[in-house]
């Protein structure tokens, strides 16, 4: 009799598409300009801080919407924003710690349930782009540097849609957004990787 697992395998093997390699490429041949929504289902920012000394402590957000103008040929053109729903979309691995995220201590969820990011400068330096933006958390708004390097681009074989994907990464001082709890004995500076992928409008 064949496991569960077994027959998961199967089934997604019927129901799949037959790919013979991935079908993104780091090859900027491949990127079309135009107009991109965010894919939530794979876009997330990593944030990290140094947690009394002991350990690394880390988790995550998932986007919940914006959008990308991508220009190729005038790249310093582009533009960006991502929207997070920070009530929903907030994970950690202890429910006890996402919950005192959430509090008034922290994030202050119920009043402050969204946070957002958009940019206001990309600057094209060869292997990557400095992206700067403002990224307003509990109503706070800061500027925020980005280091943006190009992931990939070409056609999803599930949806038939061009995809284009970035991985940026930067620091912000948590106490700049009213989240500055326990600093310094908890890092004050939160180091991000955010995963971007869009998929053409």
């Amino acid at each position: 009799m064949r496991t569960p697992l077994i027959l998961a395998a199967a089934l997604f093997a019927v129901a799949a598409p037959t790919v013979a390699q991935m079908p993104g490429a780091p090859d900027k041949a491949r990127v079309t300009a135009g107009n991109y929504t965010v894919d939530t289902a794979h876009t997330q920012v990593a944030w990290q801080v140094n947690h009394m000394g002991f350990t690394m402590l880390d988790g995550l957000f998932g986007a919940t919407g914006g959008m990308a103008t991508i220009d190729p040929k005038n790249p310093a053109a582009s533009k960006v924003s991502i929207d997070f729903n920070v009530a929903d979309s907030l994970t950690v691995t202890s429910p006890q710690f996402a919950n005192h995220l959430k509090s008034k201590d922290f994030f202050d969820v119920a009043t402050y349930p969204t946070a957002k990011f958009v940019s206001t400068r990309i600057q094209p330096m060869g292997d990557h782009w400095m992206m700067t933006g403002n990224l307003t958390i509990k109503d706070q708004t800061k500027p925020v540097q980005l280091t943006v390097r190009f992931m990939g681009a070409g056609e999803n074989p599930m949806n038939k849609k061009k995809n284009i994907g970035f991985t940026a990464t930067g620091s912000i001082k948590r106490s700049d957004f009213g989240l500055g709890m326990a600093a310094p004995v908890v890092s004050d500076k939160v180091d991000l990787t955010i995963n971007a992928a869009f998929v053409a409008a």
